[in-house]
C-alpha cells in the first residue's frame, strides 16, 4: 500500500514515515500545502491513502481536501492537532474519511489506513481471499491451502496489489509504485524477480504476463498442483 503524508512537523512527519515503512507501506512525505497538491496530481495514480494535518503552511488542510474531493475518490485520513468537536466535523464534511487526533498510536494510524481502503474497495474484511489463498492486510501474511507462505515486503506488496486488482491488467509502472518511494531507485528487473518468486510459492499460473502491457491475476482462481 502506497501512502502519501502531508505533514509539515519534521520529528513527526520522519516517524510516522519510518514507521509505517516498518509495516510494510510504501510512504511519501511532504511538508506543505503546495508540495501535497503537486504529489496528488502527478502520482494520483499510483497513491492508495493520504494521510493530511489540517495545518500544513502555505495552503491548510481542509483546502487541499476540497480540491481533492471535486476530482478524486482517494481516501483520506486527517491527522491533526485540531481535537474539537466543530473542526473534527468540518474535517469529516469536506470529504475526510477518518480523523486522528495528535498524540496518536501508530498502530491505531495503520489500523485506520486499512480500515479507509478496504471501504473504499467495497471490502468489509482486512482479508483477501483467492480461492484457496487468503493475505491478510492486518497480520501481513499470506496462506495457501490454510499452510503460511513466507513473503518478503516487496513480494507482499506486488501480490497485494494484483489481487486487489483481480481481472485488471496492472502495467510494470503502477506495480513499481507499489514498490517504491520517491527517493528510492528500482533495478531494472527487480519486478521480474519478485514476479518469478511468487508464481514459484503460490502457482506458476497465478500471475500472467499480458506482453507490452503488463501483469494481471484472473477473476478465478485456476489449480495448477502449487
Amino acid at each position: 500500500m502506497r501512502i502519501l503524508i502531508a505533514e509539515d512537523d519534521p520529528l513527526l512527519g520522519e516517524a510516522l514515515s519510518m514507521g509505517l515503512r516498518e509495516m510494510g507501506y510504501r510512504v511519501d512525505w511532504v511538508r506543505d500545502g503546495p508540495a501535497a497538491e503537486h504529489a496528488l496530481q502527478s502520482e494520483k495514480d499510483s497513491l492508495d491513502a493520504l494521510v493530511l494535518d489540517l495545518g500544513l503552511p502555505r495552503r491548510d488542510g481542509l483546502t487541499i481536501l476540497d480540491r481533492l474531493r471535486r476530482s478524486g475518490s482517494l481516501p483520506v485520513l486527517i491527522l491533526t492537532a485540531r481535537d474539537t468537536v466543530k473542526e473534527r466535523i468540518a474535517g469529516l464534511d469536506t470529504g475526510a474519511d477518518d480523523y486522528v487526533v495528535k498524540p496518536f498510536d501508530l498502530m491505531e494510524v495503520s489500523a485506520r489506513l486499512r480500515a479507509i481502503t478496504r471501504r473504499r474497495a467495497g471490502r468489509s474484511s482486512p482479508r483477501i481471499e483467492y480461492g484457496p489463498m487468503v493475505l491478510d492486510q492486518a497480520s501481513r501474511t499470506v496462506t495457501l491451502h490454510g499452510e503460511s507462505i513466507g513473503l518478503s515486503s516487496q513480494e507482499m506488496a506486488v501480490l497485494e496489489a494484483l489481487l486487489s486488482n483481480t481481472g485488471r491488467i496492472l502495467s510494470r509502472q503502477q506495480l513499481e509504485s507499489s514498490l517504491y518511494g520517491w527517493e528510492e531507485g528500482a533495478e531494472s528487473n527487480a519486478l521480474e524477480v519478485y514476479i518469478h518468486h511468487l508464481r514459484k510459492k503460490l502457482g506458476k499460473s497465478l500471475i500472467r504476463t499480458v506482453r507490452g502491457i503488463g501483469y494481471t491475476i484472473p477473476d478465478r482462481w485456476q489449480d495448477d498442483g502449487a
